[in-house]
């Protein structure tokens, strides 16, 4: 297992003035499994994406089996022999197992032009079998389990007996019985030279199943370690570093009764009996990892996606709410983590962009509104914002990403929301519409407004929050002030494994 395989060096990116990567190394040794760890944000899946030719790096090279390479897709390096198992399912759900497995290689059980089903089945069986998945090749993909199907992606990799296999979170959907059947499928793999580059939040894992581990920070390279030689809390430590925001000081101010309340609300499979309430001007933060039900909790307060059992209570009365427009006339309004695809419509210009919940207001009592009223309204919401852009007419993608978000804040806001729900609200920003955002939050704050803030950055956790709660698998599993809070305890919660770190200096 002393065999380079894969050396990545000095590999840096940027995107639209965002370093995502800033001279990260990665190696890999043949037969081996090495971890691959950080926050959310790090750069793994930047990384990873260079490495499959989805994106091409700004810098650094790339060396595999003793050649420089650069892929131009994930096809080709598939072709080369590195393969990737992703956390989305990516599974056709009107195709078979076996079609799914061998889809883009049907050539090979053609007979006289036509597919031979016997075949392909009996060849998906036999792969099955070897790697002890009790699945029918036959069955149809949408009628599995998301386990099944994780399971299913898993031996699709595996069909194409790489030389390296990228596995993304691959235990995330699994039950502890199907977690081992894939550790004993890691270390045959490892043991027929299989190199595996293994990504995973749970910390258990990597010490589990792993020979070596590298941290990303930041974008940054961080260090590697063989397993034998490092510990929980070093990794912890490494994870977290010592960074903290110097963007801007909370103001402490007096909170007033609780706005918004929620009490065992559930929505099956994805997140269960979440109970929390927030006070006007106070900043409630969530903590957790990628996965771990934050988004879809807000999601279900918002009405974007239904709930199962449960209740919202605004200013101390049920509500019901079924969708977004319910959310609104409550009273709230929600900033979402991708502003373009979500938060925004990407094919209006920002001043359409800007006014969108606030039309009513806009509008004359005949419910006719000219585009004159329209921009004098837009122009004064922009300004409280300091939001920069050439022509109100410009679509919004062609801003910056803060402009476009102080252009979404300014939306919310204009409509005069008692409670405001922030997902990732700094994700992609440069400092200088970071610090704005800081300041605004803490305003917003300030003037009485309650606040829900998702953020996968502990610093801004640490400095935006009054209380923060940790989110892990769908559960509530620890809540601080923000005073008291600590990168190393959040981190330590949202990775499940507080009971085996110690404290650190």
């Amino acid at each position: 297992m002393d065999k380079l395989i894969l050396s990545m060096d000095d590999i840096s990116k940027v995107f639209a003035g965002v370093q995502a990567l800033n001279g990260v190394h990665f190696d890999l040794k043949q037969g081996e499994v090495h971890a691959l760890i950080g926050e959310n944000g790090a750069g793994k899946s930047t990384l990873m994406k260079i490495l499959l030719g989805m994106y091409q790096p700004d810098k650094g090279t790339i060396n595999y089996e003793g050649k420089v390479v650069r892929f131009k897709n994930p096809a080709e390096a598939l072709k080369s022999g590195i393969s990737m198992i992703h956390q989305e399912i990516s599974l056709v759900p009107g195709m078979s197992v076996a079609e799914n497995i061998w889809l883009g290689r049907e050539k090979r059980f053609k007979q006289a032009g036509l597919i031979n089903n016997k075949v392909r089945y009996e060849a998906t069986k036999n792969l099955l079998d070897t790697l002890k998945l009790d699945i029918d090749p036959r069955v149809m993909v949408k009628d599995l389990s998301i386990a099944s199907m994780q399971l299913v992606e898993i031996a699709r990799a595996v069909s194409y007996e790489s030389k390296i296999i990228i596995m993304d979170e691959p235990t995330s959907a699994l039950t502890n019985k199907e977690i081992e059947l894939l550790y004993d499928i890691i270390q045959s793999l490892a043991a027929k030279d299989t190199a595996i580059i293994f990504i995973s939040h749970k910390l258990e894992e990597v010490f589990k199943v792993c020979h070596r581990v590298t941290v990303l920070r930041d974008g940054g390279y961080i260090g590697s370690d063989n397993i034998e030689e490092t510990d929980m809390n070093k990794l912890i430590t490494m994870i977290v570093g010592r960074k903290e925001s110097k963007a801007f000081e909370k103001i402490d101010h007096e909170l007033g009764e609780i706005a918004l309340e929620v009490r065992n609300i559930s929505r099956k499979g994805v997140f269960e009996n979440i109970n929390f309430y927030v006070r006007k001007g106070e900043v409630l933060g969530f903590a957790g990892l990628m996965g771990a039900g934050r988004t879809e909790i807000m999601q279900a307060i918002f009405g974007t996606i239904r709930l199962h059992s449960g209740e919202v209570l605004y200013q101390g009365k049920p509500v019901n709410i079924k969708t977004p427009n319910d959310a609104v006339k409550t009273g709230m309004g929600m900033v979402t983590e991708d502003r373009l695809r979500t938060g925004s419509i990407y094919t209006l210009s920002v001043m359409q962009n800007g006014t969108l919940v606030s039309l009513k207001k806009i509008a004359n009592k005949f419910k006719f509104f000219s585009k004159a009223k329209e921009s004098n309204f837009f122009v004064k919401e922009a300004e409280k914002f300091n939001v920069k852009y050439a022509s109100y007419d410009d679509k919004i993608g062609q801003l910056s990403g803060g402009n476009q978000q102080k252009v979404i804040f300014a939306r919310w806001l204009s409509d005069e929301p008692k409670v405001l729900i922030l997902d990732e609200p700094t994700r992609g920003i440069d400092v200088g519409s970071k610090a704005e955002i800081y300041r605004l939050i803490n305003n917003l704050a300030a003037s009485g407004l309650a606040i829900l803030l998702i953020s996968s950055e502990m610093p801004e956790l640490l400095a935006l929050s009054d209380r923060i709660m940790v989110v892990r698998e769908g559960h509530i599993v620890f809540e601080t002030t923000g005073k008291n809070a600590t990168q190393e305890e959040l981190i330590s919660h949202a990775f499940g494994v507080v009971d085996t770190i110690k404290e650190t200096v």
